[in-house]
């Protein structure tokens, strides 16, 4: 069985829910400390949604310097699968495994909604379940959840197929030309702002579409 690592920092409030959907999806779900550098031999990381260590300076900026993201850099820099969800994708970014940043919404408030979604890219360890173009609905709930990177960045991005997903209907936050996820080039490092652990079973969210993300990871490590 697959182990699938989910690191906690101070503030991380959807932990146990990632944990939960590493479950349902057939891994085993281990416990990461953010003050700890050993990754217990994990075959992926994921880094859940929260307000680590307070969202102070920015989101994710004091979170980039904890000893198991020290780990998690490397590992990914390796091949590691890697997902980062709401601040995780923020932790990407201030880490350097991902290009761009998330920044305040653009109305200012803080957005909390069930969001459809199409996914652009199954070029990725955590997207392969999915068909190109699915439409997909699966909760949003951020403040500071606008993606933002220079021109050059986001052409460059969408040529090479690395918008991992996209905004329909209303945009939640700003984020420009609607991305709300994208992944690194080798394909084994996503971020993705809304949250696919809260879509996991019909009972407590809006469907089980997010699943998908967890399974598909757990696919990959079994073909690898």
């Amino acid at each position: 069985m697959a182990r699938i690592g989910v690191v906690t920092f101070p503030g991380s409030l959807d932990d146990r829910d990632a944990q939960r959907a590493v479950r349902l999806a057939g891994g085993e779900a281990v416990a990461l400390w953010h003050r700890d550098a050993d990754l217990q031999g994990v075959d992926a990381v994921v880094l859940p949604g929260g307000f680590s260590y307070g969202d102070y300076l920015r989101a994710g900026a004091i979170a980039r310097f904890a000893p198991a993201m020290t780990s998690v850099v490397e590992a990914a820099g390796q091949g590691l699968p890697v997902l980062g969800i709401c601040n995780g994708f923020q932790v990407l970014c201030e880490s350097g495994l991902l290009p761009g940043a998330l920044t305040r919404n653009a109305h200012l408030h803080f957005v909390n909604r069930d969001q459809r979604l199409r996914i652009e890219s199954t070029d990725s360890l955590w997207t392969r379940g999915y068909e190109q173009g699915q439409e997909v609905v699966v909760p949003v709930k951020n403040g500071e959840g606008n993606y933002v990177a220079p021109a050059e960045v986001l052409d460059r991005l969408e040529g090479e197929g690395q918008v991992v997903a996209r905004y329909l209907g209303s945009n939640p936050n700003g984020s420009v030309r609607d991305i709300a996820g994208i992944r690194n080039a080798r394909g084994n490092v996503v971020g993705i702002m809304p949250h696919p652990e809260h879509a996991v079973e019909d009972l407590t969210g809006p469907g089980t579409d997010g699943l998908v993300f967890f399974t598909s990871v757990l696919q990959s490590l079994v073909s690898a």
